[in-house]
């Protein structure tokens, strides 16, 4: 029987945190367990940006370290070998957005190739990724999905969207690096899922190396995603499942209630844990055909596939089983999953601070948002400065 309580262990989960940082992390998650100040920091920031005003360092030191790697490749480094020291592993996500022309996607796909071969070459990278609005505009992945006609023009951009996926999938499977497809909005999504249908048709005969990410809070993925199974037990190839609950509810809400159609999210918040929690059972079901990449901070999922992983008998470091969750969050989770020996690691983000700055505000609004996280957060942070301090901690405590 999994123990209840490993998630608790502080000392495991902040042992690379210096006090200073511990400190800085208490400060961050206090001020995002208010959501009038996260609303009010989110509009200044903006404003601040636009207005060119000197802002960056402040950023810098504060929720861009608290949440990214660096700016560079290499600043990260010095982190993913810490963290892979701990048996975490990490996953370098160049987070910059908003792009709108073809250089700057073509720019983009160049630098996911940077990333795909040095994965191949760094044991502590077991996957990259890359987000399809990265390579291709949003509204080209929109028209495609909602069946709109192309222009001439639009034919053309949308045939070089194309062979983007298909060079970042070829070169994974020619370096042996898994790859996987963000998720982004359901009104684009549509052509992503069949592009990457596509390429799992291709690149997944053999083994897993093309995955498409699931947002769990769609009460339409299992379907999704049963239908993905039967077509690769009938053609041949095998499913890369990333799972995740989702980032776009009330966006997703939003447009549904304007346009007058049905919202493919989830009613609750208890819908979309029983829908996460089913999907990831059907893919534990099957791992002969489905591998699993498990994105979540949420302890009760993460308990969950721990239980099915020792019910099964499975090693605890399956390689068809994946744990992981942002850098910035959920240490408790990932590095108490890595001590005990399974596969864990962290999307760790980087890049210049003025463009993953809307990231970075993702972040805050998401940790605002999610019912009860920076609670936990907070929690066991001042737990942590409680047990070096000297104080006894309920995990020094007789567990039961």
């Amino acid at each position: 029987m999994i123990r209840r309580k490993i998630f608790n262990d502080t000392k495991t989960a902040f042992k690379l945190k210096s006090d200073l940082e511990l400190d800085r992390a208490v400060f961050l998650f206090s001020m995002m367990n208010r959501q009038t100040l996260v609303n009010t920091g989110i509009f200044l920031t903006n404003l601040s940006l636009k207005l060119h005003l000197p802002i960056e360092g402040l950023i810098k030191k504060t929720i861009f370290e608290q949440f990214c790697g660096g700016i560079t490749v290499e600043d990260c480094k010095p982190l993913t070998n810490k963290m892979y020291e701990k048996k975490l592993y990490s996953i370098l996500d160049y987070s910059v957005e908003g792009k709108e022309t073809e250089e700057q996607f073509d720019a983009a796909l160049n630098k996911k190739l940077e990333l795909i071969k040095d994965a191949a070459e760094r044991k502590e990278l077991p996957f990259a990724l890359f987000k399809p609005t990265g390579i291709g505009r949003f509204a080209i992945w929109e028209k495609t999905s909602e069946r709109i006609n192309l222009s001439e023009a639009e034919q053309e951009e949308w045939e070089r969207v194309k062979e983007r996926v298909n060079i970042l999938c070829q070169t994974a499977y020619d370096h042996n690096v898994r790859l996987y497809a963000d998720a982004e909005e359901s009104w684009m999504q549509t052509s992503v899922d069949e592009l990457m249908e596509e390429m799992m048709r291709k690149y997944n005969k053999e083994k897993v190396i093309i995955f498409n990410t699931l947002q769990c809070y769609r009460w339409d993925r299992m379907e999704y995603l049963k239908d993905l199974h039967e077509k690769g037990k009938a053609e041949g190839f095998k499913i890369g499942a990333k799972i995740v609950r989702g980032a776009y509810m009330e966006k997703e809400n939003a447009r549904a209630k304007k346009h007058g159609y049905i919202t493919p999210i989830c009613e609750n918040k208890e819908a979309t844990d029983v829908n996460f929690n089913s999907i990831m059972s059907y893919c534990l079901a099957h791992l002969d055909e489905i591998e699993l990449f498990i994105g979540t901070h949420n302890e009760v999922s993460n308990y969950l596939a721990l239980q099915v992983i020792e019910d099964k008998n499975l090693p605890l470091d399956d390689d068809r089983i994946w744990f992981s969750q942002l850098y910035g969050m959920s240490d408790h989770i990932s590095y108490n999953l890595s001590k005990k020996g399974y596969n864990a690691a962290k999307l760790l983000p980087f890049g210049p601070v003025r463009e993953v700055v809307p990231y970075l505000l993702r972040r805050a609004q998401e940790n605002t948002s999610v019912k009860g996280q920076t609670g936990r957060e907070l929690s066991l942070l001042r737990e942590e400065k409680r047990r070096r301090k000297g104080h006894p901690t309920k995990h020094d405590r007789k567990e039961f």
